[in-house]
């Protein structure tokens, strides 16, 4: 199954000050992340944000906060963002059968709320490349196992060429200006 960018939504899960340093890659994930903030933005795709317990682990890293609006945050306490009855009120409401997820932990937070996703019916694309855990064996674990229950594994620049879906477009040329 190819992403569509009409069918799709991007949610980005917990990169936030306190908990993003700790992570392995982290400058690649919030580098990634970014990436397909900006191709979301361009293509008009949908994007839910969440804060884990934000005066703990802090609010949304700044380098990513200042791509988003204020309504596309969410808080929550639950690990899984389909936890959360606002989170996923407003998810609900974007009605997309794809979602793109991006974020942290991805043995925690990520692997849950695509465990819920998935349990719904829903086409969950998880972008390795903008995921990450303390741990690496955290993470290749929470991959392989979100593998197996019916995610798709996808790399960054695999999702923004299916959403272009071509070349020659003005989309094309400032996106893939991104990943040069």
């Amino acid at each position: 199954m190819r992403l569509e960018h009409d069918d799709s939504c991007l949610l980005v899960i917990d990169i936030q000050e306190r908990l993003n340093p700790t992570m392995a890659a982290a400058e690649q994930v919030v580098a990634n992340t970014k990436i397909l903030l900006k191709a979301a933005h361009r293509l008009e795709v949908p994007t839910l944000v969440s804060e884990q317990y934000p005066r703990g682990l802090g609010p949304i890293v700044p380098e990513l906060r200042g791509m988003m609006s204020d309504d596309a945050i969410v808080e929550k306490l639950h690990f899984s963002c389909m936890g959360e009855p606002a989170y996923t009120q407003r998810f609900d409401a974007l009605d997309r059968p794809q979602v793109v997820v991006a974020g942290i932990e991805a043995h925690v937070c990520v692997l849950q709320t695509v465990m819920d996703l998935l349990s719904v019916g829903r086409d969950v694309f998880v972008v390795a490349d903008a995921t990450s855990s303390r741990a690496p064996e955290n993470h290749q674990a929470a991959l392989e196992r979100m593998r197996a229950d019916g995610a798709r594994i996808v790399t960054t620049e695999m999702v923004v060429f299916e959403w272009l879906a071509r070349a020659g477009t003005p989309e094309f040329k400032e996106l893939s200006a991104l990943i040069r």
